[in-house]
Protein backbone atom coordinates (compact mmCIF):
# COMPACT_ATOMS: atom_id res chain seq x y z
CA UNK A 1 0.00 0.00 0.00
CA UNK A 2 3.03 2.25 0.75
CA UNK A 3 4.63 1.64 -2.89
CA UNK A 4 0.95 3.17 -4.09
CA UNK A 5 0.99 5.87 -1.92
CA UNK A 6 4.83 6.62 -3.32
CA UNK A 7 3.43 6.66 -7.06
CA UNK A 8 0.72 8.63 -6.39
CA UNK A 9 2.87 11.08 -4.78
CA UNK A 10 5.25 11.36 -7.31
CA UNK A 11 2.87 11.73 -9.80
CA UNK A 12 1.17 14.63 -8.14
CA UNK A 13 4.60 16.43 -7.83
CA UNK A 14 4.94 15.76 -11.24
CA UNK A 15 1.33 17.21 -12.57
CA UNK A 16 2.19 20.56 -10.22
CA UNK A 17 5.68 20.47 -11.37
CA UNK A 18 4.41 20.40 -14.82
CA UNK A 19 1.61 22.82 -13.67
CA UNK A 20 4.34 25.45 -12.78
CA UNK A 21 6.89 25.65 -15.62
CA UNK A 22 3.48 26.11 -17.81
CA UNK A 23 2.92 28.89 -15.77
CA UNK A 24 6.07 30.54 -15.78
CA UNK A 25 6.91 29.59 -19.52
CA UNK A 26 3.56 31.42 -20.00
CA UNK A 27 4.72 35.03 -18.14
CA UNK A 28 7.99 34.57 -19.70
CA UNK A 29 6.49 34.49 -22.85
CA UNK A 30 3.71 37.41 -22.49
CA UNK A 31 7.12 39.34 -20.99
CA UNK A 32 8.61 38.41 -24.26
CA UNK A 33 5.98 40.14 -26.13
CA UNK A 34 5.99 43.15 -24.43
CA UNK A 35 9.51 43.75 -25.03
CA UNK A 36 9.73 42.60 -28.87
CA UNK A 37 6.40 45.04 -29.20
CA UNK A 38 7.55 48.02 -27.01
CA UNK A 39 11.26 47.95 -28.63
CA UNK A 40 9.85 48.07 -32.34
CA UNK A 41 7.28 50.88 -31.13
CA UNK A 42 10.54 52.94 -29.74
CA UNK A 43 12.52 51.97 -33.11
CA UNK A 44 9.71 53.64 -35.19
CA UNK A 45 8.16 49.94 -36.48
CA UNK A 46 4.44 49.13 -36.40
CA UNK A 47 5.10 45.30 -36.70
CA UNK A 48 1.80 42.74 -37.09
CA UNK A 49 0.85 40.37 -34.67
CA UNK A 50 2.41 37.96 -36.07
CA UNK A 51 5.78 39.21 -36.32
CA UNK A 52 5.88 40.13 -32.69
CA UNK A 53 5.03 36.57 -31.73
CA UNK A 54 7.27 35.18 -33.51
CA UNK A 55 10.18 36.88 -32.49
CA UNK A 56 8.91 36.47 -29.08
CA UNK A 57 9.11 33.23 -29.54
CA UNK A 58 12.76 32.72 -31.08
CA UNK A 59 13.93 35.04 -28.16
CA UNK A 60 12.03 32.69 -25.36
CA UNK A 61 13.97 29.31 -27.18
CA UNK A 62 17.30 31.13 -27.11
CA UNK A 63 16.90 31.97 -23.86
CA UNK A 64 15.70 28.39 -22.53
CA UNK A 65 18.76 26.90 -24.73
CA UNK A 66 21.47 29.80 -23.19
CA UNK A 67 20.25 28.53 -19.80
CA UNK A 68 20.48 24.85 -20.59
CA UNK A 69 24.11 25.19 -21.39
CA UNK A 70 24.89 28.13 -19.16
CA UNK A 71 25.86 26.35 -16.07
CA UNK A 72 28.37 24.40 -17.52
CA UNK A 73 30.00 27.22 -19.91
CA UNK A 74 30.23 29.50 -16.32
CA UNK A 75 30.86 26.90 -13.54
CA UNK A 76 32.83 29.50 -11.10
CA UNK A 77 35.53 27.05 -11.01
CA UNK A 78 39.08 29.18 -10.33
CA UNK A 79 42.00 28.61 -12.52
CA UNK A 80 43.90 26.70 -9.98
CA UNK A 81 41.92 23.86 -10.48
CA UNK A 82 43.46 21.01 -13.17
CA UNK A 83 40.48 18.82 -12.92
CA UNK A 84 38.88 18.77 -16.20
CA UNK A 85 35.48 17.53 -15.64
CA UNK A 86 32.19 17.91 -18.12
CA UNK A 87 29.34 18.61 -16.42
CA UNK A 88 26.26 18.12 -18.53
CA UNK A 89 23.16 19.21 -16.95
CA UNK A 90 21.08 19.23 -19.58
CA UNK A 91 20.19 15.26 -20.06
CA UNK A 92 20.22 14.89 -16.02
Amino acid sequence: MSSIRSILRGLLASVIGILVIGLLATIVFTVAIFVVSTGAGLAGYDPSADFVVLSASLVVVAVILTGGFTPRLSGGRGDDETEETFDDRTFN
